[in-house]
């Protein structure tokens, strides 16, 4: 595939997917200048570049929460997967366990739970906190049967946001057929054909909640009257009860907020804001980093989202504190750009701009990313 950057697939997926589905991709909230922030914010961090070290080998993998993973990043949960192309949640996730990096299925996903815990077996599953308190034990309870290493709980949506694209474009599930959609969607045929074969897609997880013979519209209605507030301390440790295995809470932005999660017995946090998708105002995730390690302290599992674009950027994340990062567009980029070969070739483009950004900081091995290889020092976000 000729893509010699992430950009380069985005550019791909936006000529191959219809415009409607690509901005429900592609968009943030409000203006997007938060979607924007996140990756400038990677940008202005300056590196510095150590020589004279044999870096001829060079080893990515690393232990995170237990587990030994060939590489330092893996792939963030998104919704409604298979609209960017069919089979897509099934691509990401077997293709992440073909490279030794996790796959996070999302509630919102449009394959179930089920199905993924049986071809990627030990992936993670992303929660949202349903206003129905029996929706969400019994998803926790599918998700630990489904095999589940990882229950992943998204904290930072107390509201739907504004998406200004997605509300100029009238998106909603299913795709109401104006003559400019036909068009859109006329001048995409593989995605088209594609689509027609494999069915509309659905939230196929939630999909038994909802009430008997539920179309595609009332089941995305119902999933969105599902969407709460409630979300509290108190849910969150009634969750770390239910689940037996490791519970990551994903939305952390504030360091006061980092200190709880980890006295209430959450085993990582997300620092994330959504990918820019929740709150416009939002600090980039690399900006709250160093408070929160500050708050944590050295040894507690802090991963980071939102805005990575690159192995450098990876790199960037790790050396401020970060212990693993995860891939949320990069590879959805790769999936509208090419199906499994373009996740592929996400993954390997990430993973070599890595390597080479390691070899130039003469670092042989992921923990040896450290500040000292920031120039410009990650903590001067806790001054500005």
């Amino acid at each position: 595939m000729k893509a010699h950057t992430i950009s380069d697939l985005r550019d791909k997926a936006r000529r191959r997917i219809p415009r409607v589905i690509f901005d429900f991709l592609d968009g943030g909230a409000g203006h997007e200048f938060g979607l924007q922030h996140n990756t400038r914010a990677l940008d202005t961090l300056r590196l510095r570049p150590h020589a004279l070290v044999n870096t001829e080998e060079i080893d990515l993998s690393t232990t995170f929460l237990g587990k030994r993973w060939q590489m330092p990043f893996g792939i963030a949960p998104v919704g409604l997967t298979n609209l960017i192309w069919p089979g897509g949640d099934e691509i990401l996730a077997t293709t992440a366990a073909e490279h030794g990096i996790p796959y996070t299925l999302s509630t919102a996903g449009t394959t179930s739970v089920e199905r993924i815990g049986a071809v990627a077996p030990g992936s993670w599953f992303q929660l949202y906190v349903a206003k129905s308190e029996d929706i969400v034990d019994d998803l926790v309870r599918r998700a630990d049967a489904a095999g589940f290493d990882a229950l992943v709980v998204t904290v930072d949506v107390p509201r739907p946001s504004r998406r200004l694209r997605d509300l100029r474009n009238g998106f909603q599930l299913p795709l109401k057929p104006t003559l400019p959609l036909i068009a859109d969607i006329a001048s995409r045929p593989r995605w088209a054909i594609e689509t027609l074969r494999n069915g509309v897609p659905r939230f196929a997880t939630i999909a038994q909640y909802a009430p008997p013979r539920s179309g595609v519209q009332s089941l995305a209605s119902y999933m969105s009257s599902q969407s709460s507030g409630r979300l509290d301390w108190e849910v969150v440790a009634r969750l770390r009860r239910q689940w037996p295995r490791q519970l990551i809470l994903k939305g952390i932005q504030a360091p006061e907020d980092a200190a709880r999660a980890a006295d209430t017995g959450a085993d990582a946090i997300i620092i994330s804001n959504h990918g820019g998708r929740q709150l416009e105002g939002a600090m980039a995730t690399i900006e709250s980093l160093p408070g929160i390690r500050q708050a944590v302290g050295r040894d507690y599992p802090v991963v980071l989202d939102s805005g990575i674009r690159s192995g450098e950027h990876v790199a960037k994340a790790l050396a401020g504190g970060a212990n693993f990062v995860l891939l949320g567009r990069a590879a959805m980029y790769g999936l509208g750009a090419g199906g499994k070969a373009g996740v592929a070739h996400a993954i390997a483009l990430v993973r070599d701009e890595l390597v080479v950004t390691m070899a130039h900081l003469g670092t042989t091995a992921i923990d040896q990313l450290s500040e000292k290889h920031l120039f410009t020092p990650c903590s001067q976000f806790m001054h500005a």
